[in-house]
């Protein structure tokens, strides 16, 4: 039973250790606090499994412990965000090398959107260019270096280039009307599908497994937050450069807006992983806290366009503007919905906010049905386009979503379910998301000629 309880120790020390903001040597005193809890409670009697868990119930979650150091430590965080904090020399170089290859690979996607331009491509159309190869070209950087960082196995890298050959060779094999439609759609749902197909290569292919697609829903959230403010400062550092170069008689507009921006751009894909990668444990509250903000205005947005709806009686007469309008509160709603999910403790009991996200549910699943009732109208009255029914497949993909999100919610709430299936209705579905921009990159374009 010695090597049981120490396996375990073992295992809440390097939990612990997992904390940016818990040093080695406190790590080291509060496993001696654990100890000597253990050992008081066995010498009445308990066993190692009784002692290990009151003792470790007594000196708090894991999560506690971090906040009550960070707490009492907060200037370690503000030196372990731009600095790396005490660490082995092992650690230290394994960082130095992760961020030579983020490096290389920023690099990297910052000169393959420029590639045509260098080699004299620009043949045809760059925007037509662009659109076909550059969102392929850029996360194909990225998924590189995920499995470079994991040094993943062959298999792995094959389930991983197959999806983005495949999408090099449709969006430039297809005949593509320029500046058609069906090239948009295609662009737009390959970023979703490639999208996932680098989440198997930060999975390190264990894409089966719901407790890695949760990990990538994390680091999917974690991600676009470290990207939007990458892309904030590179927007004040593009005006500030055109400002002041511009103060001494030097026109750097083609610079900025050729160069600076799109290359800047691309690589700031890679960096903002590299970011998630290296800090995540000590900024990795800032994705909740903006779906806690953001949630209640949301909830009241949508039922606002509900009262709204109810006023106006309907939506049909309504232009495609208003309608992709409301399609977005609804992707920005699931994603409000999958990240608050994948950021909740599932030990933590119902509370108010789980309550509020029913409400949010049902009022986006009404909200929904009126588009779709909107889009059928449409269709009917002026006809099919690859525009309507591709919207359409979108509402219906998202309904389902909501439909089981909610159903899950509220057996939760009610307590005839656990958490744990309300996340595992998130994970299961998100090869329906990779499938649906599959049909929108294969079959839509030749079945609306390509227009």
């Amino acid at each position: 039973m010695v090597g049981d309880i120490e396996a375990r120790i073992g295992e809440w020390r390097g939990y612990l250790s997992h904390r940016a903001v818990l040093r080695p040597d406190d790590v080291q005193e509060l496993e001696g606090h654990l100890r000597d809890q253990i050992e008081g409670l066995s010498s009445k009697g308990l066993s190692d499994d009784e002692s290990f868990l009151i003792a470790v119930g007594r000196l708090g979650k894991i999560d506690e412990l971090s906040r009550e150091y960070a707490r009492e430590h907060s200037d370690r965080l503000w030196k372990q965000l731009i600095g790396p904090d005490e660490k082995s020399a092992t650690a230290r170089q394994g960082e130095r090398r992760g961020f030579v290859l983020a490096l290389v690979m920023a690099v990297g996607a910052g000169l393959a959107v420029k590639l045509p331009w260098l080699l004299g491509l620009w043949g045809y159309d760059s925007g037509d260019f662009i659109l076909r190869n550059a969102p392929a070209v850029v996360l194909v950087f990225l998924a590189g270096y995920l499995l470079l960082r994991r040094r993943a196995s062959v298999r792995t890298w094959i389930a991983v280039a197959v999806p983005f050959a495949v999408a090099f060779t449709v969006m430039n094999a297809f005949p593509f009307v320029l500046n058609g439609m069906t090239l948009l759609l295609a662009a737009v749902h390959m970023i979703v599908g490639l999208w996932l197909a680098t989440g198997i290569a930060y999975m390190n292919g264990a894409w089966r497994s719901h407790t890695a697609r949760m990990d990538f829903l994390r680091f999917t959230g974690e991600w676009f937050v470290y990207l939007a403010l990458i892309a904030l400062g590179g927007g004040l550092l593009a005006g500030l450069t055109l400002g002041v170069f511009s103060a001494v008689g030097a026109n750097l507009d083609v610079f900025v807006s050729e160069w600076m921006i799109p290359c800047g751009a691309a690589g700031a894909v890679v960096i903002a992983a590299w970011l998630v990668e290296i800090k995540q444990s000590v900024i990795e509250n800032i994705a909740p806290v903006l779906t806690r903000l953001f949630t209640p205005l949301f909830t009241a947005l949508l039922l606002a366009l509900i009262v709204a709806a109810g006023i106006h009686g309907s939506f049909i007469e309504e232009g495609r503007e208003l309608l992709i309008l409301f399609d977005i509160v609804l992707l920005v709603v699931a994603a409000l919905l999958l990240y608050s999910i994948s950021a909740r403790d599932p030990q933590q009991r119902v509370t108010w906010f789980d309550r509020l996200q029913l409400v949010m549910i049902v009022a986006a699943l009404v909200v929904d049905v009126f588009v779709l009732v909107a889009l059928a109208g449409r269709i009917g009255e002026y006809g099919a386009s690859a525009n309507k029914l591709v919207t359409l497949g979108v509402n219906l993909v998202l309904l389902a979503n909501l439909v089981g999100a909610g159903w899950w919610h509220l057996r939760f709430i009610t307590g005839r379910a656990p958490f744990a299936v309300v996340e595992r209705w998130q994970t299961a579905y998100l090869p329906v998301y990779a499938a649906w921009a599959a049909v929108v990159v294969l079959v839509i374009p030749p079945v609306f000629g390509f227009a």
